[in-house]
């Protein structure tokens, strides 16, 4: 369970990351990001994404524990 929890912030610090580099003042990349905004497009893909990871996250925690309860039994 060590190594997942390692694992799991590893991945939430490399997110948060890319969230504060993506935060970046420049009116050339703005248009498309404010026209997503405008339609609110940029929410949807962002809630698809972040629905995408949970998904991910908790099967591998699902898997994890079901590998564990397997090699206890051996």
């Amino acid at each position: 369970m060590n190594k997942l929890k390692i694992t799991g912030f590893i991945s939430l610090f490399c997110c948060l990351q890319t969230f504060a580099f993506a935060q970046t003042v420049d009116p050339q990349v703005t248009e498309p990001v404010d026209f997503m905004r405008s339609e609110g497009k940029l929410y949807v893909v962002m809630a698809v994404v972040v629905t995408i990871m949970l998904g991910i996250i908790i099967y591998l925690v699902n898997l994890d524990r079901k590998i564990k309860k397997l090699e206890k039994e051996i």
